[in-house]
Parts: structure tokens; sequence; C-alpha cells
């Protein structure tokens, strides 16, 4: 038996009394949101304006409470879409208005939030928050704009103040966060830099300028390698990423060219390593803590070529860079030392004990000091013309030389002042002999001791010149003419 489907007329009243019943209930949702967001549990408020808004999603007010718990919840793309319905649903509605303003204010769009804020004035002429926020909406173009400014001079710390003043009204605003961290990367605030990043990727994971911070501070702390996962991460999520993809050619360049620069000073090519170090120091100049070392290798270079002052000097720039950077006081210490610069190289090897008390820093140090107070007594090596290897004979011979040369009789015609200095330099040959000469007292004089108390001060260079050369007697000096002599043995 077929069934009939009959049409039954609906009742006007119940079909009106049922939106009724519909607005009773969502008014009920309204205010049970209403409660919770006074209790600041905005979870379960928007959980009820929610509701609200499913019994009767034409409802202005509904969207707009539920705009402001999301905005409590720090949700404000949600909230904008929120605010953005309620107008659209009343365009009078001035509350709407003031949140979708606040939403656009606090992603950054300070344009779109003035505009908003200026409806409201059209509306309420003398409304207070909205005289406020165009204000605050002002100061953030004008922060953008110095901001701007300041990046392109490189004024970096500039760039981080301008954007921590945006920030305090532009909470949200990825944008800011990522010009902020990019800079504190650049001024090797790192830690900071990677914290800002961080936060920007546990809200969005795809954020192509995050991945590029976080890659840009890896690379900035010389861990290339993650730093150009990063880079390529960045570029999928964003192809046309051109800082990511400079940064990614630059990486791969600099480790290439740092490594074919360290296998040539393996090989013992030391004018090929310093040339291909020089060349990766031109790749980047941001990247101090890179440059840093690339310094530092070109200083040990250096060393091996013999260029101890441009050695020296490649320290001192990476340590200008990295101030930190233990090795490069160390490289430029033994660079002071050979270049008999001791006071110097004191004051690097007490800056890096200072740092690190090891054994081998206490020991490079007291050499330093026990250098430096040898350099200040007076080098008998240096009074005889030797070498500090020199031989017996070899001192014997120079003595010999030393000792004609500067006698007094020698000089018994020249001016009061020159025979003084000449008397001064026999003495001063006397006693280089009667250390120099003397095993036990060689030792204790290279071994830095003080030998005043061995009663140097009491040398007679007169009785050790007879002695040398035979005793009394055994030697004089004779005239031959004016300036001229000639030496007579007995």
């Amino acid at each position: 038996m077929s069934s009939v489907d009959f049409d039954v007329p609906m009742d006007p009243d119940m079909e009106l009394l049922d939106d009724e019943d519909l607005e009773r209930e969502a008014e009920v949702f309204k205010e049970q949101g209403n409660a919770y967001y006074v209790k600041k549990d905005y979870t379960e408020a928007f959980n009820y304006y929610t509701k609200a808004i499913d019994m009767c999603p034409k409802n202005a007010s509904y969207y707009g409470n539920r705009a402001a718990t999301l905005m409590m919840l720090s949700r404000y793309r949600e909230a904008l879409e929120d605010s953005q319905q309620a107008v659209r649903l009343d365009d009078t509605f001035v509350k709407g208005h003031l949140r979708e303003g606040k939403c656009h204010l606090s992603l950054g769009n300070a344009m779109a939030a003035s505009r908003c804020f200026q409806r409201v004035l059209e509306l309420e002429p003398d409304n207070a928050q909205a005289q406020q926020e165009i204000k605050n909406a002002e100061s953030i173009l004008e922060y953008e704009k110095m901001a701007e400014i300041g990046f392109e001079k490189r004024d970096f710390r500039m760039v981080v103040f301008c954007m921590d003043r945006a920030l305090e009204s532009a909470s949200a605003c990825h944008r800011f966060k990522v010009l902020k961290a990019e800079c504190l990367a650049l001024l090797g605030r790192y830690p900071e830099a990677q914290s800002v990043a961080s936060d920007i990727l546990r809200m969005d994971s795809t954020n192509g300028d995050a991945l590029y911070v976080r890659g840009l501070c890896l690379y900035y702390e010389d861990c290339i390698d993650k730093a150009v996962q990063f880079f390529i991460q960045a570029l999928r999520m964003a192809p046309d990423h051109e800082k990511a993809r400079l940064a990614c050619r630059n990486a791969k360049a600099l480790k290439a060219k740092k490594e074919e620069g360290n296998k040539a000073f393996k090989e013992g090519s030391y004018t090929e390593a310093y040339e291909l170090y020089s060349e990766a120091l031109t790749i980047d100049p941001n990247n101090i803590k890179t440059n840093a070392k690339l310094y530092c290798n070109r200083a040990t270079v250096g060393s091996k070529l013999n260029k101890l002052e441009q050695a020296i000097e490649d320290c001192t720039k990476a340590i200008k860079l990295d101030e930190s950077y233990i090795k490069a006081y160390l490289r430029r210490a033994q660079c002071y030392m050979d270049s008999e610069m001791y006071e110097e190289a004191v004051r690097d090897y007490e800056k890096v004990y200072q740092t690190e008390k090891t054994k081998d820093h206490k020991h490079l140090l007291k050499n330093a000091q026990l250098e430096l107070k040898k350099s200040k007594r007076k080098d008998y090596y240096k009074v005889l013309g030797v070498d500090k290897n020199a031989t017996e004979d070899e001192i014997k011979k120079a003595y010999r030389k030393r000792a004609l040369m500067h006698h007094p009789d020698r000089h018994s015609g020249a001016s009061a002042e020159v025979q003084k200095e000449e008397e001064k330099k026999f003495k001063e040959v006397g006693e280089a002999f009667t250390v120099l000469s003397d095993p036990k007292k060689k030792s204790r004089y290279d071994s830095g001791h003080d030998l005043e108390d061995d009663g140097m001060g009491d040398v007679d260079a007169n009785n050790i010149f007879k002695a040398f050369f035979g005793g009394p007697g055994g030697f004089s000096f004779e005239a031959s003419g004016p300036g001229n002599f000639f030496f007579q043995f007995g």
C-alpha cells in the first residue's frame, strides 16, 4: 500500500514562538558566558558565547562578546573575524568597531586600525578610547618608519628599540617580532633572538621569517650545517624569501672556503691557506663569530710565514669581534713573545688566566713574566753581540773584540763625554764576559735570577781585561798619529 504525503500547514505563532525560545536560550548562554568572563575563565566564556551564536547567528553582540574573549586568550586573528562579523551585522555597533581596531593594532596593521577608530568617532565623536587608540596607531606608524631608516643605516639597536615600543601596542605582530629578532641576531644577542623566533614558531610552525631568524642565529654562532637546514626549511615555506636564499648561499660558501683554508694549512701550504682565509673573510662581514675564527686562523698562518706584525693585527681583529675568544688571546700572546714584546704578552696571558685558571695558562703567564723581568735587565748577549746559544769560544772572541773596541786608553784623546760613554761600555763588556764565561752564572742568568746578589756591581773591568790578555804589561795601546792606534802585546 503506497504512502500518502500530507501538507500540514504550520502555525505562524508556533514558528515565532520557536524563534523566541531560541533567543531566550541564546540569552541564557550569553549570560553564562558573561559570568565566566567576569571570573576570567575565558575558555568557558568562549564556549558559551559560541553556543549563543549557534542559537542566534545574526546577533552582533554575541560576536562582539566572543571577540572580546578571544582577545583575552591572545587569539587576535580569530577575534578579528568575529569583530568584523559583528560590524557587518550592525555597522553602528561601537564596541565591534573598537574591538576590530584593537585586533588590527595588536596584529601590527596600524592603518586598518585607524580606519576602525575613525568610524567609532563618526558614531561617537567624544569617544576617549578611540581618540587614544588613534594616537597609539600613529605612534606605531612612526616607529615603523624609524625602524626602516635604522635598518638601512645598520643601526640595529635603534631598530630593536623601535620594535619594542611598537610591540607595546602591537603585541601579536609577528612582523615586528621577526624584525626585532633579526636585529638581535645581527647585534650578536643570539639567545634573545632565538627566544623571540621560537615563540613565533610555537604559534606558527610554518612562519618562514622565524625559521630564517633561527637559521641566522645558528649561522652566526658558527653552526653552519644546522643553519643551512633552517634556511632550506624557510625557503620551502616561503620560496621567494630573498634573505634566506642569500644567507643559505653565504653559509655554504663560507664553510667551503674555510675548509679549503684548513686543508691547505694542514698540508703546509701556508701562503695558499693565507689567501683562502683572506677570501673567506670577504664573504659575509656580519658573521662575527666565524670571522673571528678566520682572523685567528690567518694569524696562525701569518706566524708560520714570520709575518708577526700582521699576525698580531689579525688576532686583535679577532678579539675585537669576540672579546671572549681565548684562542685569539693565546695566539697574540705567543706572537708578542716571538717579537720580544713581553709586557704585551704578559697582559694577554693575564687575561687568559683570569678567564681560565688552568695549569698550562699559569705556566705560560709565569714564563712571560720571567721573560719580561729578563728583558728589563742588561742583555749580556747583546752587549757582546752574540747569540744566546753561543759557544765558549764565540763568547771569548766577542769579548776580545768588544773589550778592545771600548777600552778607555783607545779613547784617551776623545772628549770627556765620549770617554765617559766608552768607559761605561767597557765595564758592561766586562760584566757580560764575567757572567757568560762562567757556566754557573750563565745558567742562573739564563734562568732569570737576579745576579746583583752575586756581586756583579763590584766587577773591575780592568782586572778582567788584564787577566784575559795575560796580566800586567801584557798589552798596551800606542798612538801612530792623530786618532790612530795599534795594539802591542808584551
